[in-house]
């Protein structure tokens, strides 16, 4: 028992020849030898391990696509190498000469305006004003094709526009119609079908109306305080890496007061790259968990391997075998199959993004480079691999020190000792790995670490719902009747089905739940709750010259009609107690409010939805002062408190400000609030545009809405005007593309617990045979069994639905509150729904595994049973 299998002179080993013994080593002989009967049994194993590394190698090289595609696309996404945005202002002449000596500069303005088509409404639009040399870098595409010169020229005093087909839907457009936009006339030329720099102009809330600088100026809508932002797109002679951060450098250090936001090919939008590697984190926590619920699919088909083995097992061991040798032998052949699905995994993983780029590449809105990515292969595989040798090494441990008519006695009692602490290091060491390898390539560790510790938490639970649930099997009176008493008595018996049944169908129950707890409070967060708060509303760049006329049309339009109007202008934090903004390591939760500008306003009372958590609001001579009220969430994040100085840059000029008081912001109700809110004697003087919003007593009128846009845009041109509901509308339909793509990529969690299920079915066939063969023999009939294995399964799957459902509920109550911030309510609709058609699915799959045990003669099966 404690030697080595003796190796034979002149024998025909595996892999060799007579005479000529092979130079691999034996236990790999031996494993290569056991695989010449093929994959049988090994379905569910390839399956699990092949599904989970598909995914995460999926994801990371689409992710590495993406980020390629951004890194080669970046000049034509900027339309430039290097681009200085402004708010408020156009550049001034020093500006633009510095801009002109570094290279070839087009500039492009953005505002949001309304575009008035007469008696057919108006319509918010993304305005778009674009220089004559648009675009520098790449092609316009647009329907009917025509040049940009042709498209943006002026005829007759009337100027050209390409406009999105959204806009000629909404109100009903065809090519040549003219629209109002300000105090401008403009004629719709061609249909804007694609640009060469959609993605660094970020998402809007209306259609595209392109046009020329010329036009823009023409509406009279770039007035001192209004809220445009005009980019400078800088073409460098040269190009080199170098050159674009000496440009960058050059702009800070020769004109810092200027106020701009600088942004260059080499992370042409880093915002967007943050939302990337913030989404593959998701997408590979999918995949991990899709591989560790496969772990449980490998355990069952180790375990069932075993299972088929005992005779090998125990004709090894008792010709010498060593265990350590029987253990090297079988898990080296199943590492070597798990290598299989592995490579299958990485293949499909691989061609991703290549097939994706094939059948929808001229349709995609982003800027995909397929690439094979080695790099991540390479994780994707270590996955694999330890996931596979974890969950496969405790199985074959047990092996070890098993006797040899201890192996011949497993059929009817198995053996459930540990295995040898060289096994249980080698599993420690896997999931050390796992652990390791999780954390280091997380975009955020805390993320992961949360997921782990998850993870963590369901398997030892699951466990414990187990073997909480055969105890009480075990101490329940016996039934009367023969079909729940063998029902029960398999529920406990050893060699049971429980544990992992459990933990698999446990498993997808409880994603399955929390699934549907997030997709209901989204959607009830954002179509119920919110509109009944909400203003109906919003009008954005008053005239502040205009401001009492404008309050005296909506109370008109509305006599009954509550309207809010505040001042409101556009800055950008470049300091925190003197630390520039772009070297603040801030927190995911806060870095938005350090990168770009922002909306600010100044006020003397605190506004409403908001309360003092922190300091005193402004009162007397201290509203003269250069003081801010700061959101407190947002302050914490920041390690901000009362008494720091925050400096920001308004309409060019930087201003150094000291916190007065932090306050609670509740954004939810969609009124009119700020991140910072000045005193009065910050900003008096300055010019700015106002901010309104208009909340109907009634609640949403869609008519009365649509005739106060119209008007509004005829009597008050410069005016922007946004409907809640369509701006709600917008998010919901960004959420709904986000939430359907969380759906699809755990459904490959889902499906791998189906799998698992169905292994961990199959893996207690031989046991369910030996039970079938004889209670058959003694006088059971069919549907006598039937009945006993549907009330087995049926209890399996009903206390595993209830631990799904608390454990789901608790998921999802997390992931709601603590990483999304949203309110959390109790809505277990879908989530029933869901444990239901999980508990009818392993029922289903285990009776019909058991339906066809049913079916088989005990003869043959008895006569093998004697002639062992």
């Amino acid at each position: 028992m404690h030697g080595s299998l003796p190796k034979i002179p002149g024998a025909k080993l595996p892999g060799g020849t007579p005479g000529r013994p092979s130079r691999l080593p034996l236990t790999l002989r031996l494993a290569l030898r056991e695989l010449r009967g093929g994959l049988r049994g090994f379905t569910v194993l390839l399956a699990c391990i092949a599904i989970g590394v598909a995914t995460i190698a999926g994801v990371a090289s689409l992710s590495r696509s993406l980020s390629d595609g951004l890194a080669r696309e970046g000049r034509r996404i900027l339309g430039g190498d290097v681009t200085f945005g402004l708010v408020h202002r156009e550049a001034s002449p020093q500006e633009k000469a510095f801009l002109e000596a570094r290279g070839r500069v087009s500039a492009v303005g953005f505002t949001r305006a309304m575009a008035s088509a007469g008696e057919k409404g108006a319509a918010l639009v993304e305005l778009k004003a674009v220089g004559p040399d648009y675009p520098a870098v790449g092609a316009l595409t647009t329907e009917p094709p025509m040049p940009p010169a042709e498209i943006f020229s002026a005829r007759d005093g009337v100027y050209g526009a390409a406009a999105d087909s959204a806009l000629l839907a909404r109100l009903d457009l065809k090519i040549g119609d003219r629209l109002t936009v300000g105090g401008a006339e403009i004629v719709l030329r061609t249909v804007l079908v694609a640009e060469p720099d959609k993605i660094a102009g970020g998402i809007g809330f209306g259609p595209r109306l392109m046009v020329s600088l010329d036009a823009l100026r023409a509406t009279g809508l770039v007035q001192p305080g209004s809220l445009n932002r005009f980019v400078y797109r800088v073409t460098l002679p040269t190009g080199d890496d170098a050159a674009v951060e000496r440009a960058m450098t050059e702009a800070r250090s020769a004109l810092p007061e200027a106020g701009w936001e600088i942004r260059s090919r080499l992370n042409a939008d880093p915002r967007f790259a943050r939302s990337i590697e913030r989404f593959t984190q998701f997408l590979t926590l999918v995949g991990l968990t899709a591989l560790l619920v496969g772990g449980v699919g490998v355990a069952n088909a180790v375990r069932a391997f075993v299972e088929r083995k005992r005779a090998s097992i125990a004709t090894l061991k008792s010709l010498g075998a060593p265990g350590g040798q029987v253990v090297g032998i079988y898990l080296t052949q199943v590492m070597l199959i798990a290598g299989i699905g592995i490579l299958g995994g990485l293949v499909v993983g691989a061609v991703l993004p290549f097939a994706l780029d094939a059948a929808f590449g001229a349709l995609l809105p982003l800027p995909l480079n397929p690439t094979l990515a080695p790099g991540e292969l390479v994780i994707a595989a270590l996955y694999g691999v330890l996931t596979a040798l974890a969950f496969a090494i405790g199985p074959l441990g047990r092996a070890h020190d098993v006797a040899v008519s201890g192996l011949f006695r497993d059929t009817v009692d198995p053996d459930r000792r540990w295995p040898r602490l060289r096994y249980l290091g080698v599993l420690g060491l896997a999931l050390a790995g796992l652990l390791a390898l999780a954390l280091t390539t997380a975009y955020d560790r805390g993320v992961a670490l949360i997921f782990i510790v998850a993870a963590g938490l369901a398997f030892g639970l699951l466990r414990l719902v187990a073997f909480g649930l055969m105890a009480l099997a075990r101490r329940l009176p016996r039934p009367a009747s023969a079909a729940p008493r063998l029902a029960l008595a398999n529920l406990h018996r050893p060699g049971a089905l429980t544990p992992s049944i459990v933990l698999s169908l446990g498993l997808g129950i409880t994603l399955l739940v929390t699934l549907s707890l997030i997709d209901a409070n989204i959607t009830r967060t954002l179509t119920r709750s919110l509109p009944a708060k909400a203003p109906s509303l919003f009008f954005l760049d008053i005239p502040s010259r205009d401001s009492a006329a404008f309050d005296q049309f909506l109370g008109r339009a509305a006599p009954r009609g509550k309207i809010e109007r505040v001042p409101m202008m556009r800055g950008r934090i470049t300091a925190l107690n003197g630390v520039p903004a772009a070297q603040i390591k801030a927190g995911e939760d806060a870095a938005w409010v350090l990168d770009g500008d922002r909306g600010i306003t100044y006020a003397e009372d605190l506004p409403d939805g908001s309360r003092i958590t922190a300091g005193q609001w402004w009162k007397g001579d201290d509203a003269k002062k250069p003081l801010v009220s700061f959101d407190d969430q947002l302050a914490r994040s920041l390690n901000l408190k009362v008494g720091d100085q925050v400096t920001v840059n308004v309409l060019g000029r930087s201003l150094t400000v000291t916190i007065a008081n932090l306050r609670h912001v509740e954004w939810r109700n969609l009124g009119i609030n700020f991140v910072m809110v000045f005193s009065p004697g910050t900003f008096r003087g300055a010019p700015h545009s106002d901010l309104a919003t208009l909340t109907l007593p009634e609640g949403p009128d869609a008519a009365l809405e649509a005739r106060i846009l119209r008007d509004a845009a005829k009597e008050f041109p410069a005016v922007s005007s946004v409907r809640v509901k369509d701006a709600l509308d917008a998010v919901n339909d960004l959420v709904g593309k986000l939430v359907f793509a969380i759906r699809g990529a755990s459904a490959v969690a889902v499906a791998t617990s189906l799998f698992v299920l169905a292994g961990a079915l199959a893996a207690g066939h031989r046991a369910r045979l030996y039970d079938a063969v004889v209670l058959k023999t003694l006088g059971a009939t069919r549907a006598r069994l039937l009945a006993a294995y549907t009330m087995e399964y049926g209890a399996l799957g009903l206390a595993t639905a209830l631990f799904g459902l608390v454990a789901g509920t608790l998921a999802g109550w997390v992931i709601l509150t603590k990483v999304m911030h949203l309110d959390f309510a109790l809505d277990l609709s879908g989530g029933l729904l869901a444990a239901l058609l999980a508990v009818v699915v392993a029922v289903g799959l285990g009776l019909a595994g058991t339906w066809r045990i049913l079916g088989q003669k005990p003869a043959q099966y008895l006569r093998n049973l004697a002639g062992s």
